[in-house]
């Protein structure tokens, strides 16, 4: 059997490498199973993409599409043309896609329309509920034409439910993300700006910020930083800047303070700077669940959320898009009154090893 796991942006890295490895322990115990990494070229640069390959072990793409840059329009076709071309050369029996970036869209559209290609989604039946997000349209459009489904949480698995999906096909394993940080722990790096800006452990903040309701207006983003200046009590608040911030960034003046502005990090060195911050402030998704493990306190500039098990159970609060609900939040912190979390259900670095158990299994590979 040969499957594709298909990967183009940063959040796709760190969710695939755990497959790969649990595929490759697979085969080792005697399963006929074959894959092949498919790199859409979504994220092209070294810092998006190429540091991950290297830092998370992933081997080499046996492809690469180079879809490159473009409107969201242009991506998803540049995408979908790469990967057909792909399938008609040499088709698949399963295409693993994971996560809801452009990337999980395209190429789940382009193998159900290829012969009715089995598609299994990682990170299936997530909502926030938000359809200005692109994200939550790639989540809808791809759930639609979905297979089977890898899920992270049973509020994910209700989601599926609520849209006709029946439970034979829903499988609940946790969240390979999860895998990744829980692997990679050890050997998390300090960067060069722990010594530069002279940090001490739970003595900053870290924020990050790419979401176009929070960075594309300029006069937004300054309000926003100026409250986090105001509340943080002086702390260095350290900012790698999303390609699409640093320009407007420049724009609002507020680069200077106590905002440390620096180049995007590694995944290693970005988790080592999380794991020991005071707090997070972010409007990722993805954070919020390693911080959520991490034990460490998040606050989320979005008014909703796909992840809500990282505020019901973990250690992440939805402050909204306010400004004005930043400085609450932060006396909240420094009171020590943020609530301590724990770590959701099937967060416990097993979860590749279950989804390729349960295609083992669906696809009598043994």
């Amino acid at each position: 059997m040969l499957i594709d796991i298909i990967a183009g942006a940063r959040p796709n890295f760190i969710k695939i490498a755990p497959i790969i490895e649990a595929i490759e322990a697979a085969q080792k115990n005697g399963a006929g199973i074959q894959y092949r990494l498919v790199h859409t070229g979504q994220h092209y640069d070294k810092k998006m993409s190429g540091d991950f390959f290297e830092q998370l072990s992933i081997p080499a793409p046996h492809y690469n599409l180079e879809a490159g840059s473009g409107t969201q329009a242009e991506q998803t076709a540049k995408i979908m043309t790469g990967y057909e071309r792909l399938l008609m050369q040499a088709p698949c029996d399963l295409c693993i896609v994971v996560g809801d970036v452009t990337s999980t869209m395209a190429c789940a559209i382009a193998a159900k329309k290829m012969n009715n290609i089995k598609v299994a989604h990682v990170e299936g039946g997530i909502r926030s509920g938000d359809w200005t997000m692109p994200e939550e349209i790639n989540r809808i459009v791809t759930d639609s034409i979905t297979d089977y489904f890898f899920t992270t949480s049973e509020v994910a698995n209700n989601n599926l439910r609520k849209a006709g999906v029946t439970d034979d096909r829903i499988f609940f394993v946790g969240n390979t993300m999860i895998d990744t940080l829980y692997k990679q722990m050890p050997r998390f790096q300090k960067p060069a700006i722990w010594d530069t800006y002279g940090l001490k452990e739970k003595e900053y903040i870290v924020m990050t910020l790419h979401r176009p309701a929070n960075v594309d207006n300029s006069e937004k983003l300054k309000e926003l930083i100026t409250e986090i200046i105001n509340a943080s009590r002086g702390l260095p608040v350290i900012f790698p800047v999303h390609p699409r911030t640093a320009k407007i960034l420049e724009n609002t003046g507020l680069n200077k303070c106590n905002i440390c502005a620096i180049d995007p990090l590694s995944y290693l060195e970005f988790n080592y700077i999380a794991r020991y911050a005071k707090a997070v402030i972010t409007d990722s998704g993805g954070i919020t669940e390693e911080t959520t493990v991490m034990g460490v306190p998040c606050m989320t500039l979005r008014d909703s959320t796909e992840r809500p098990e990282t505020c019901i159970v973990g250690t992440n609060e939805l402050i909204g898009t306010d400004p004005r609900n930043i400085a609450p939040a932060f006396e909240k912190l420094f009171l020590g009154q943020w609530k301590k979390g724990a770590i959701p259900e099937l967060w416990d670095g097993k979860t590749a090893a279950r989804i390729v158990k349960e295609i083992v299994k669906i696809f009598r590979l043994n």
